[in-house]
């Protein structure tokens, strides 16, 4: 099916996805590899949401090197490293690394500026683009989904560029909104906010429901340091405010280096250097998602280390964002803002230095590498938004470590579409909480989760499948949600091709492994291998470690 006149009002194919992330993407890119025609929708002008948008690097298991849980992944990941070996003036000991670390941030493996991403995965579409396959509107907002009964008809865009309405039908569609937009909008059951024990006997889970009880957002910038010089930027609105904005539950102000430890909730230094800027590795923030280091480069290519600030003392919990007016959520977004500016002058005025001074008003805001005039990333990140009321719904108890005693590994799924590893990971919420930072094991991810419990023709792609609060917290990673959007793509496709809906896959065994067998031939891991032999993840400041068992991959 061909997508039709692209200066029409009206475009069709097999698949509409509404969202440019990376679950869109993954989503995308599986259903083209079956030969569906796709339209993929995006608000902004550039693709990858977390990656590159929301300007956050990669956060990884620790088998991420020699495991990836998707072929796909894999390859955006080799991608990103050989768009430097061919473009950046490297040093041979950098171009030679086959792990190259472009900022040698100590986050994750592959911390890089967010425009390298862009470009990358501009590439991986281009040739589906190019074969009329793919259509991809960038700057088109959505603004409605037509609905019959429990199926999706069609959904209206707006071009921003033109100030037009297009319409958008197919027979499937796939929601890779940031925040779920498209449940709302079609009228998808959903929940959003934080459940109670009452209702999914979680350990962790709240005494009472509370839809507003949300994580904290963050509006995350790049900088970088030139020691001598005066990058002071205007002094931020409601800064005298800001300045002394505490959580009841830290130990002091936001503006500050003592913050609240994210597993012990003890009081923590987390200065901005510890020791020389350009060390390859110092658990300080400067080095924590460090996306340019100077070193791995020829001398002079860059005057300092590019950082990625998304930093506790960042967080924006004033006001919720997911269920709100459209003036709330404005005001929301512009609080998260303020609070990332404010931080920002805070550190370049009064901070105290790691030489005994106060402010570094050397540090300058790199908009650059973020695609901004202002410095700060092109969207805020969003750690979670509406969730589908799935067939199944993954709680707690199926990959929390302490959920599961007596077990030495995660649920496992019969009914798996992919895997993931990440610690169940809560920042500051709006109701006031302090984090949630606990082991989880390595897990799969069902397909029921991607099953709306009526809806017939639509499937989440994203942080918006049937998790908890709670699970959301493990599931909303970079290579997870990859994964997620991926198998949410492969089953559109799929289902097209057999004329069945989604939810036939799973609910028909013969179905279901012709189409675990599809996803093993599409180089998907269902399971994780030694399966029960893996230990949970420990975090080492910013870092997951190593896993200390041995055997494990």
């Amino acid at each position: 099916m061909n997508p039709g006149n692209l200066h029409g009002s009206e475009l069709h194919a097999d698949l509409v996805v509404i969202g440019g992330g990376l679950g869109g993407i993954a989503a995308a890119l599986a259903a083209l590899r079956l030969g569906a025609c796709v339209i993929l929708a995006e608000e902004l002008d550039w693709l990858g949401g977390q990656l590159t948008a929301q300007g956050v690097p990669p956060d990884e298991h620790p088998w991420i090197e020699h495991l990836s849980g998707s072929h796909s992944y894999a390859e955006l990941r080799r991608g990103i490293r050989q768009y430097y070996r061919d473009c950046f003036p490297l040093t041979e000991a950098a171009r030679l690394n086959l792990r190259l670390n472009p900022g040698q941030g100590n986050v994750g493996s592959l911390c890089h500026e967010p425009w390298v991403a862009v470009k990358v995965i501009d590439r991986m579409l281009a040739p589906h683009e190019a074969a009329g396959r793919l259509t991809v509107l960038r700057e088109h907002r959505l603004q409605s989904v037509d609905s019959d009964g429990d199926r999706v008809q069609a959904m209206q865009v707006l071009d921003l560029r033109e100030n037009r309405q297009r319409v958008l039908r197919a027979p499937m569609f796939i929601d890779a909104t940031e925040i779920g937009d498209v449940l709302d909008l079609a009228g998808v059951e959903h929940v959003f906010g934080a459940e109670s024990q009452a209702q999914t006997q979680e350990p962790r889970a709240l005494a009472e429901p509370d839809p507003f009880d949300q994580q904290a957002v963050t509006w995350c910038l790049a900088a970088d340091y030139l020691p001598g010089e005066d990058h002071t930027i205007e002094r931020p609105r409601d800064y005298d405010r800001l300045r002394t904005l505490q959580l009841d539950c830290w130990p002091g102000p936001q503006l500050s280096w003592t913050l609240s430890d994210f597993v012990t909730h003890e009081p923590r230094e987390r200065p901005l250097f510890v020791g020389p800027t350009d060390a390859e590795t110092l658990y300080d923030l400067w080095h924590a998602r460090r996306i340019a280091w100077r070193k791995n480069f020829e001398p002079g290519a860059y005057a300092s280390d590019i950082t990625l600030a998304n930093w506790p003392q960042m967080d924006y919990w004033e006001q919720p964002l997911v269920g709100v007016s459209p003036q709330r959520q404005q005001a929301a977004l512009q609080g998260a803002r303020d609070i990332s500016l404010a931080f920002f002058y805070w550190m370049q005025t009064e901070a105290p230095r790691h030489d005994g001074g106060h402010g570094y008003p050397g540090l300058r805001l790199r908009g650059d590498v973020l695609g901004t005039t202002d410095g700060l990333a092109k969207q805020v990140y969003y750690r979670e938004g509406r969730r589908i009321q799935a067939e199944f719904t993954v709680l707690e108890q199926h990959i929390g470590v302490q959920a599961r005693a007596g077990f030495d590994a995660a649920e496992r799924f019969e009914d798996s579409v992919g895997i993931g590893a990440y610690r169940i990971d809560l920042h500051p919420s709006t109701r006031g909480r302090n984090t949630v930072d606990i082991d989880a094991y390595p897990f799969q991810i069902p397909l029921g989760a991607l099953l709306p419990v009526r809806v017939q023709n639509l499937l989440p792609a994203c942080k918006n499948i049937g998790t908890t609060r709670i699970t959301n917290g493990a599931y909303r990673e970079h290579a997870t949600e990859w994964s997620i959007g991926e198998a949410a793509g492969f089953l559109a496709a799929f289902a097209l091709q057999r004329k069945q809906p989604p939810r036939a896959v799973r609910a028909v065994p013969e179905l279901l492994a012709d189409f675990q067998h599809l996803l093993r031939q599409q180089g998907v891991l269902l399971e994780w291998p030694q399966f029960g032999a893996l230990t949970p993840t420990r975090r080492v400041g910013y870092q997951f470690a190593a896993p200390m068992k041995a055997g494990t991959p």
